[in-house]
């Protein structure tokens, strides 16, 4: 891990922090550094969630314009975890708070929308801004963003490249919250919180049911959960925390998850 990613844990929650100045772009180096921080959160029992964050004025401006001036290809490998370590992490089983603490440029907003949750400080701003640079969003922007807004907004953020305010955010349903800057990472930790609460084991359910499940009508998708080949949503079913919570409950205490 090299210090332009930094890490640190506190009560179950790994927070990720690009650390680029000055504007936290992403190189090949970046999103493997990225995916490394991301593994850990997905391979240690006691991390339950990461809250993804950047120093300084920029969330992240996206792809480091200046390592493609140096030769990084337009469609260098940026590793198993896709751009940014995340666009691409698919099995990733534990959630993920973007903590959006200033401009998600391209890359930077492709990163965020691949978070399962939206902290949003107040002036932030995002785009994609790839169609003014001769490319399209293809870390998942424009896969993801009409997914989650409107198709006509989706098309005309992707075809113009303007910017999109928090408040506009929070109107689309991209942000869960927005909040003042220095309230920020209090607020994403808060959530945070929230989510190490609950059963980890179903959280993985709730990632797994919503991914593959997407496009399908509601009768396909109970036979997806039904008959499919899901895993993490059986292995709910069956476990230990399955048994635990409404024994938790009947009893009036804290239930003790296990993760089985």
């Amino acid at each position: 891990m090299t210090e332009e990613v930094l890490t640190v844990v506190h009560e179950g929650v790994l927070t990720i922090t690009l650390n680029r100045p000055k504007a936290n772009a992403i190189n090949v180096p970046t999103s493997l550094a990225l995916y490394a921080a991301l593994s850990r959160l997905q391979n240690d029992p006691s991390l339950r969630v990461a809250i993804i964050t950047g120093s300084g004025r920029f969330f992240s401006a996206g792809w480091d314009l200046t390592a493609a001036t140096q030769g990084e290809a337009i469609d260098a490998n940026h590793g198993p975890g896709g751009f940014a370590g995340l666009t691409e992490f698919h099995s990733l089983s534990k959630p993920v708070i973007a903590a959006v603490n200033g401009l998600a440029i391209g890359g930077g907003f492709e990163l965020a929308l691949a978070a399962d949750l939206m902290v949003v400080a107040e002036h932030a701003e995002f785009a994609l801004s790839e169609v003014n640079l001769g490319m399209i969003p293809d870390s998942g922007g424009v896969l993801r963003l009409p997914r989650r807004v409107p198709r006509a907004v989706a098309t005309e953020l992707l075809m113009t490249g303007r910017r999109m305010g928090a408040q506009e955010a929070l109107r689309w349903g991209l942000a869960n919250q927005v909040v003042a800057a220095d309230q920020l990472l209090d607020a994403a930790q808060a959530l945070a919180q929230q989510l190490v609460k609950a059963a980890p084991l179903a959280l993985a359910a709730i990632k797994e049911v919503l991914r593959e499940t997407e496009g399908q009508t509601v009768q396909q998708a109970y036979d997806t959960m039904r008959h499919g080949t899901l895993t993490a949503y059986p292995a709910m079913l069956a476990s230990s925390d399955a048994r635990e919570g409404p024994l938790a409950f009947s009893e009036k205490r804290a239930p003790h998850w296990r993760g089985v």
